[in-house]
């Protein structure tokens, strides 16, 4: 406090002297700092404030509302103007233009400063360069912003759970069942769909049993006008920062159409296999001058011969092929095809023809042989169309899924269970500063760099993995670029087909940024507590210093009046009178601030407190005019806190109440009502009521309505402060003649 005076005293006398230069006055201010007169024209800067500004006032006059973008130029102005009426600004956040770095988001925080009359000449003010918190504030909001596109726009079915309960669904799971989203919300997944397979349960019951993370199954949906559909669904939990499952997320794939394939697939090969005679190829027997000796009905269907043709036994294939070849997008290969494997007497297998109609075929050829001599040829054509759609659609998948994974915002590594690296994306390699081709097959604990303790733990964290576990966790580690970061790590093990754990794969998140301004609160914080601790040391030491003088005082006025009542006349020992009730008045304010400055620094008793008996109590003991009845409006309840600061609350209010009823008749009313979570009370009057600028302003220290002499200006800011460490809030209705009632509300339970 006293280097602020120090300094608005300087500037007060530099600003009296109109032709002198400000530089110096805060020049070892780190921040730009800047002094400018009420039409925003700068009279003195420091050196960072030119710096940051590229302006110099000393050789060129520069108007700060000039600099303002257009955007912010009203804003400007209210702000500008509650500068003007309450004497500080706090917080403006604006886009300005400087000239050697463009447009830039800055912080301010002003105030005014006064001449000796007490009038505002200047103001001041700290800036502060916010552009890259506002930039990454943008990134984080559009990234948010893709995700929520990533998940409107999805062709698979997305849906959140939380506690077994649907909150969100995506436009294409809500089409896919023929539902709106308000109708999804608060169905469960057993609401709408079943698992196809009984024994899938068992995965589900082993996924909550491992922590798994996530599985897929195929379920059965059963939409809203009746009809199903399979779905092959797959769930993931997503964690909270304590290792809880927060949420999950479903993803779902309309199957019906593949899964009707597969089992169509499934039911032609029991076919084959059960008869012979009906094979689901079609099969061609050529002697070795290639006529015809055998086929079936199956090869009949492939290739669209009538009925009415009957047996085709004798007929010339070479000729009868060249007929048919129009039917291939590729006659010429189809021919091709068949010359080549008749010339080289080899084995052909799955050879695939594309029709016109759309089919695929997959032939297969077999030279038949006696006693190496060529007796003939064995074709069999098959009909792998929907295999072939089934297989595109899977590589399609695949490679949709192995984008995402390349291009997300998470680093993704997968090893072996001998920390060998099996497979990395672009963001990974981007966090530890080396390509694909440095990291496939080198031993990721080698290229993470770390100190013994965050090795020991990752090593830790691999070993779990063989144990089927899962976990998230922090490490600190240096990049190849010699950059130390901070990793958010979130593990899982990889299985086989027979489920056994082959490796593991980690999903990382680099949090430098978080915890630098983690690390940055912290030390804040400590140096906020120290500086608390000085201030009530010196509250106490200050407080003790000035009322040893006033007990001094106070004991020579009673010995003059004791000494001298005979010799002063009625006007004489009404000035001693006077001098004793200031000396009380002084007293009353050292111990009023005293009390202010501890409210927040005591511990708190957390007892049960009758609030009947505190206010019973106080009526016994503060003054209450003869007019004046304190009263409650039922019976007060037995709350959780601290007497004393309960007891120094409702003194505070019931004392302003009874002085300041001009009625006949007053009265003080005590209310209270159970928020639930808090208490409300409430304290009317009936007397002189409040003006509404004073609604806020009788908080603040030192503050109060009317020429009350006795009153400190210090009891209600008390109120305020031990409310707001009880997580309460207080407020007032006042009506002028009518009287006021106070609210207050205080947590129930204290932490």
């Amino acid at each position: 406090m006293l280097h602020l005076k120090e300094a608005n005293g300087r500037l007060e006398s530099l600003l009296s002297e109109e032709g002198k230069s400000l530089e110096g006055a805060f020049v070892n201010l780190v921040d730009p700092y800047v002094v400018m007169d009420l039409t925003t024209k700068v009279l003195s800067m420091n050196s960072s404030a030119k710096e940051f500004l590229g302006y110099d006032n000393e050789k060129e006059d520069l108007i700060l509302s000039d600099l303002v973008h257009k955007d912010y130029l009203e804003y400007t102005a209210e702000s500008f103007q509650r500068l003007l009426q309450v004497g500080i600004l706090k917080n403006y956040n604006a886009q300005i233009f400087t000239k050697k770095y463009g447009l830039k988001y800055v912080n301010i925080n002003a105030s005014l400063i006064y001449n000796k009359n007490g009038n505002p000449v200047a103001a001041q003010g700290v800036i502060r360069d916010i552009t890259a918190d506002m930039e990454v504030k943008k990134l984080m909001e559009s990234q948010k912003q893709q995700l929520d596109l990533i998940f409107e726009n999805s062709s698979l079915g997305i849906i959140l759970i939380v506690k077994g309960k649907i909150i969100k669904a995506n436009r294409a799971f809500c089409d896919m069942l023929n539902y709106q989203e308000f109708e999804l919300k608060n169905m469960s997944l057993e609401d709408i769909s079943t698992i196809e397979d009984i024994s899938q349960y068992q995965a589900l019951l082993d996924m909550e049993e491992s922590s798994s993370d996530k599985i897929t199954i195929t379920r059965i949906f059963h939409q809203k006008n009746g009809d199903s559909l399979y779905g092959k669904t797959s769930l993931t939990n997503v964690y909270n920062n304590l290792g809880q499952v927060e949420y999950n997320v479903v993803m779902v794939d309309d199957i019906t159409s593949e899964k009707e394939a597969t089992d169509m697939l499934a039911a032609s090969e029991s076919r084959m296999t059960t008869m012979i005679g009906n094979l689901q190829s079609g099969v061609l027997l050529e002697d070795v001058n290639r006529k015809l000796l055998k086929t079936n009905q199956k090869f009949k269907d492939l290739f669209g011969i009538p009925p009415e043709l009957g047996a085709l036994k004798g007929l010339d294939c070479k000729s009868t092929l060249h007929q048919w070849k129009e039917k291939f997008k590729d006659p010429e290969q189809f021919i091709l095809g068949i010359d080549r494997a008749i010339h080289e007497r080899r084995v052909v297998i799955a050879d695939e023809l594309e029709l016109n109609d759309g089919r695929v075929f997959s032939r297969d050829y077999i030279p038949l042989f006696n006693d190496d001599e060529p007796i003939g040829h064995l074709w069999t054509y098959s009909d792998i169309t929907i295999q072939k759609n089934y297989r595109r659609n899977i590589e399609q998948q695949k490679e949709k899924y192995s984008n995402i994974i390349a291009n997300m915002n998470l680093g993704l590594v997968e090893v072996d269970n001998d920390g060998k690296i099996l497979l990395v994306n672009n963001r990974y390699c981007q966090m530890i500063g080396l390509n694909e081709s440095e990291l496939i097959g080198k031993d990721v604990l080698e290229l993470m760099n770390m100190d013994d303790e965050n090795l020991s733990l990752v090593q830790s964290q691999l070993e779990r993995r063989k144990k089927s576990e899962s976990d998230s966790y922090q490490i600190q580690i240096t990049n190849q670029n010699n950059e130390k970061k901070y990793w958010l790590i979130s593990g899982g093990p990889t299985y086989d087909d027979l489920g056994k754990v082959i490796g593991s794969v980690g999903v990382h998140l680099d949090v430098t940024r978080q915890r630098e301004l983690e690390l940055q609160k912290e030390s804040l914080v400590k140096e906020l507590e120290e500086s608390n601790k000085g201030l009530q040391e010196y509250a106490h030491i200050v407080s003790h210093d000035l009322k040893s003088p006033l007990r001094s005082v106070s004991a020579l006025v009673d010995w003059l009046c004791q000494d001298y009542k005979d010799k002063l006349d009625e006007n004489g020992m009404y000035n001693l009178k006077m001098i004793q009730d200031k000396i009380e008045g002084m007293d009353n304010l050292i111990g009023g601030i005293l009390k202010y400055s501890t409210v927040n620094s005591n511990s708190l008793e957390n007892v049960d407190v009758d609030v009947n008996e505190i206010i019973s109590g106080i009526s016994d003991i503060i003054y209450i005019p003869d007019h004046v009845t304190i009263k409650t409006k039922e019976t007060l309840p037995t709350i959780k806190a601290d007497p004393t600061m309960m007891h120094q609350l409702f003194q505070n209010f019931l004392s302003n109440a009874v002085v300041h009823i001009d009625k006949e008749e007053g009265v003080v009313e005590v209310g209270c009502k159970d928020l639930g979570t808090h208490w409300q009370f409430s304290i009317a009057d009936n007397g002189v009521g409040i003006p509404k600028e004073y609604h806020e302003k009788i908080f603040k220290i030192f503050q109060s309505i009317g020429n009350k002499e006795r009153s400190t200006g210090i009891g209600l800011s008390i109120v305020k402060k031990i409310i707001e460490r009880y997580k309460g809030k207080v407020w007032l209705e006042s009506e002028i003649g009518q009287g006021t009632t106070f609210h207050f509300t205080i947590i129930k339970k204290v932490e």
